[in-house]
């Protein structure tokens, strides 16, 4: 990432309780709430203007993110329709060369996982190729029809997601633990476990426990003695989030970033968003829990190389586990906050976290 002066912020604006819950974070990162002087610059990728512009404003918003390494997007409605405007995810995705999704589950204050685990799980899954990308057709009919998928996947990208996973471990006193299923895809699924077994031999002092994916699902369940990394297939690595996820009480509980790289596995485009969906049934209604989107804003301004963004982006996460510990809550954990209330506490905390320390005379 470039040190700059003075961050700008892309921000990708949404659908539905998306852009509800993009704007409680924007409240978040005011300069006035963290004290870090942060420039925003807006891009509707709704889906109506995604359609008036033909998807003009997804590479117009994926330029500007190269430009100044730093995104925070909103869920936003990929319509079904064949034809249509697709997925702004997987335009994105592409065109800043974004290699890596990084979700992690945390435990909450007071919310009983599944299976009694008590530490965080993080997933470092592909962020382009496999299945998502995938060549479908079929041949034939009635009884007879067959139908053929032919899926890809790149060894700079299977080289990411494996340096990144070991990476993270270390910084995070973690296991890379899990794989995909080598032994039943020795070639092309074995591509990401060669890359593992090598990024294993340049961070030996990282626990590596290498799993086939029908494992590391099972053993997921059955308790975990210390945080774990997870590198995985593109398609595999959304399964898992989603359930790592749940297993901790909620999906909106946790961001999803998306990572691109320099030549040295240096990020150097951040995106940071929910990754729950835009939950139409929740429009309008201030009910929404806009955890997933505030830890969003505190991943994103993370990375922004200014004095105090770390502590600001710090403050922010401690802030959000905090509230939930005191029973401030939306209704999917048990209380009874609105999403504004729920921004509102947060705001105070950290404000008072940040608050400078008042000097004797």
């Amino acid at each position: 990432m470039k040190f700059v002066a003075k961050p700008i912020i892309v921000v990708l604006g949404g659908d539905e309780t998306g852009q509800e819950l993009l704007v409680e974070a924007l409240r978040v990162l005011d300069g006035s709430v963290t004290g870090i002087d942060v420039d925003f610059e807006h891009y509707d990728l709704s889906l109506e203007n995604r359609r008036a512009t033909k998807n003009t404003v997804v590479l117009e918003a994926a330029s500007a993110m190269k430009r100044t390494g730093l995104g925070l997007k909103a869920a936003t409605i990929t319509p079904e329709t064949k034809g249509d405007v697709g997925s702004p995810n997987a335009i994105v995705r592409k065109a800043i060369d974004g290699k890596v999704i990084l979700r992690v589950g945390r435990p909450l204050p007071g919310v009983t996982p599944v299976a009694g685990i008590t530490h965080p799980i993080a997933v470092v899954r592909m962020a382009v190729g496999d299945a998502y990308e995938a060549k479908e057709w079929r041949e034939g009919a009635g009884d007879y029809e067959v139908a053929f998928r032919t899926e890809r996947i790149e060894r700079s990208v299977c080289r990411a997601v494996a340096e990144y996973a070991f990476f993270y471990a270390e910084r995070h006193d973690a296991k890379v633990f899990g794989g995909p299923k080598y032994t039943v895809s020795p070639v092309y699924e074995g591509m990401l476990k060669e890359e593992m077994d090598a990024a294993a031999a340049r961070h030996p002092g990282v626990t590596y426990d290498p799993q086939l994916i029908d494992s590391t699902y099972a053993l997921l369940i059955s308790g975990l003695t210390q945080p774990v990394v997870i590198p995985s297939l593109n398609r595999d690595g959304d399964c898992l989030s989603d359930l790592v996820m749940q297993l901790y009480g909620t999906i909106a509980a946790a961001e999803s970033t998306l990572l691109a790289f320099d030549d040295s596995f240096q990020p150097n485009v951040v995106m940071a968003e929910a990754p729950h969906g835009t939950a139409p049934r929740l429009f309008g209604k201030n009910v929404a829990n806009p955890m997933a989107m505030l830890l969003a804003s505190a991943a994103v301004l993370s990375y922004a190389k200014v004095d105090g963004a770390s502590e600001a982006a710090q403050a922010i996460s401690a802030s959000v586990l905090a509230c939930v510990n005191e029973g401030i809550c939306t209704a999917d954990l048990g209380g009874k906050t609105t999403t504004s209330g729920f921004t509102d506490a947060v705001i105070a905390k950290v404000r008072q976290q940040l608050k400078p320390p008042v000097k004797a005379s």
